[in-house]
């Protein structure tokens, strides 16, 4: 049997037997309430108006109190007074206790248990988070007033403002916009109520664990447990407004791979996040540096064995982190000669084909939901995910391009829950069937029709992947607007040489990292008495990674290497580069690359 015990705190549903007591079906019912019940304040009645206390019919069976299969009991409780002691002494003097319910005000300060200020959020999310991120407008044609006046139309604009969108092209505002934006709305700054975390991470799996009284999915199912419905549309804000690649030579080095060979190549991005002053409290992934795991390269595609991958990234993460960087997104080549001779090359994505293929789509969410954004502003303390996707392919006039993409929070959370997958059309995401281990809700579009009305559509059995991309812009640092900082070791490029050193995992382009290759890049220098030279040399990422392999340095030695390389000035260099190359670790080195052929 079935029955529905009706509360404040709301409906459970206990199963039980007819030869059961109903003392036994409290005892469940607390269970499920998850509060500190007084089992002797319970009373119950199948009619508003007449109760009976719980105590006195708990020896009685459910058959010989006449209850039948999905019958209604209305329930009224108090806590323990244990449980009303315990809040009192907190000093939470607010604390209404009532028939059926106990409320509490919610502190300020706290996200599911944890506190806000114990959230440890990036330097530059701080940093972004104290600026108002205003619009100044200087006075216009409209204005009458005194030149120490303001109106409405010179008066700063927030950074969401969709005028300000349109005219400048931005098709996405910032993170940081769009958190001012939802924080303004969720927690009205006079109101004076409990603080509203204005972030939440979408969740589209079934609940497991529902205390709706019923067996887990697949063999029970009720509306608390189960997602509802999902309409997509296009995400309005960014985690990140721009990809800058610190050097051109980056890419070109990178695309060598298919010159040389005509097979398609995959690399992770190291670098770090930067403010973007092109749009309201913008934020741009810098990239340093271009790390190639260990791969089988093919014309359409690569295949990677992920279990030596995932160890080969925990070396080259553990070392970029020495360096100041983190890895920040990956970048894979779709590129097929045109056979002009004359470096063209196809233009297979655009907006008649598509720009992420659906596989790519849920490759990107994945690595997205493995490095999310910490944020005390999410009811999780987490909040989707700066991870950024670069593809270089075609464009429409046939030259070789970067397109920058991350993938939407619906995108992470369709994912998560496994509710799509690729198919055959790239273009198009397939929604997998219900089966015992997941539940599919209903899944919705919006699009425009040949009338140019919007009107939503059932997104079953595939929708268009374009539904879960964010686009980015990317380009160049121009190296004349940005000077030096010598304060800061991220001020200018983190690494003075690109080329020279093989890169990593290059054997089947006949490229191999080892010492003839590093004899032949670093010897002559070191012997040399040319510092600045040096100081160059040294500083190539590859060059790092390969010469912390061979494991001839020790650790202080190492941490005095980077300390060099990483320095912004050769003046900063000067000192930690000197007692470096006086070590016994590099001399053991010149003397090995000396006796090596």
């Amino acid at each position: 049997m079935l029955l529905r015990l009706r509360s404040k705190v709301g409906i459970n549903r206990v199963t039980c037997e007819a030869s059961d007591t109903l003392g036994s079906v409290i005892k469940t019912w607390i269970g499920q309430l998850g509060l500190n019940v007084d089992p002797a304040s319970v009373t119950l009645s199948t009619q508003p108006g007449v109760s009976k206390p719980a105590t006195e019919i708990a020896h009685q069976t459910i058959e010989s109190l006449g209850l039948r299969h999905g019958d209604m009991l209305t329930t009224e409780f108090r806590s323990s007074d244990s449980e009303g002691r315990d809040s009192k002494e907190k000093g939470n003097a607010n604390t209404t206790e009532t028939a059926g319910q106990l409320s509490v005000p919610i502190n300020k300060g706290d996200i599911h248990g944890l506190s806000r200020d114990k959230v440890k959020e990036a330097a530059l999310d701080v940093e972004l988070e104290a600026e108002t991120g205003l619009i100044a407008r200087s006075r216009s044609s409209l204005c009458r007033h005194g030149e120490k006046g303001m109106c409405e139309y010179c008066s700063p604009l927030p950074p969401w403002d969709k005028g300000y969108q349109e005219e400048h092209s931005i098709k996405h505002i910032s993170y940081h916009a769009y958190l001012k934006q939802l924080d303004e709305v969720t927690n009205k700054k006079l109101s004076g109520s409990s603080y509203i975390p204005p972030l939440s991470q979408p969740n589209y799996k079934i609940n497991l664990n529902c205390s709706g009284g019923h067996e887990p999915w697949p063999k029970g199912i009720c509306s608390k447990c189960q997602p509802s419905a999902i309409t997509l549309q296009q995400q309005s804000f960014r985690m990140v407004d721009h990809v800058e690649f610190q050097e051109s030579e980056l890419i070109n080095q990178f695309i060598d791979s298919w010159r040389t060979t005509g097979m398609q190549r995959f690399g992770y991005l190291y670098g770090y996040y930067k403010r973007y002053d092109n749009v309201p409290l913008g934020i741009k992934a810098v990239v340093e540096g271009i790390w190639e795991p260990s791969q089988h390269d093919e014309q359409d595609g690569i295949t990677m064995n992920m279990e030596q991958v995932v160890k080969e990234l925990e070396v080259s993460d553990k070392l970029a982190s020495d360096m100041g960087l983190e890895r920040i997104g990956m970048i894979f080549t779709d590129l097929t000669d045109a056979g002009a001779a004359d470096g063209s090359v196809f233009c297979k994505r655009h907006k008649d084909s598509f720009f992420l293929s659906s596989l790519e789509v849920i490759m990107a969410a994945k690595h997205q939901s493995r490095h999310p954004t910490v944020s005390k502003f999410s009811e999780t303390a987490l909040f989707s995910s700066r991870f950024i996707t670069c593809c270089i392919t075609g464009n429409l006039n046939q030259e070789i391009d970067i397109s920058s993409y991350q993938v939407s929070l619906e995108a992470e959370a369709l994912v998560e829950a496994d509710l799509i997958s690729g198919s055959t059309h790239p273009s198009q995401a397939y929604i997998n069937e219900t089966n015992h281990k997941r539940y599919v809700p209903e899944i919705f579009y919006t699009r425009k029709n040949e009338y140019n009305l919007t009107v939503k559509e059932n997104a079953k059995p595939a929708f268009p992947v374009d539904y879960l991309l964010v686009s980015l812009t990317h380009g160049f640092p121009k190296k004349s607007e940005e000077p030096i900082d010598t304060t800061n070791t991220t001020a200018s490029t983190v690494f003075k040489t690109v080329s020279g050193f093989p890169w990593s995992n290059r054997q089947a382009m006949g490229q191999s990292q080892d010492y003839t290759e590093l004899k032949k890049y670093i010897y002559r220098t070191s012997t040399s008495n040319d510092l600045a030279e040096l100081h160059t040399k040294l500083s190539n990422f590859h060059f790092l990674l390969y010469l912390h392999s061979i494991q001839v340095l020790s650790k202080g030695e190492w941490d005095l290497l980077i300390e060099a390389v990483t320095a912004p000035t050769l003046e900063d260099a000067t000192g930690p580069l000197l007692n470096f190359t006086n070590s016994p670790g590099w001399q053991t080195l010149v003397m090995i690359l000396e006796q090596s052929m």
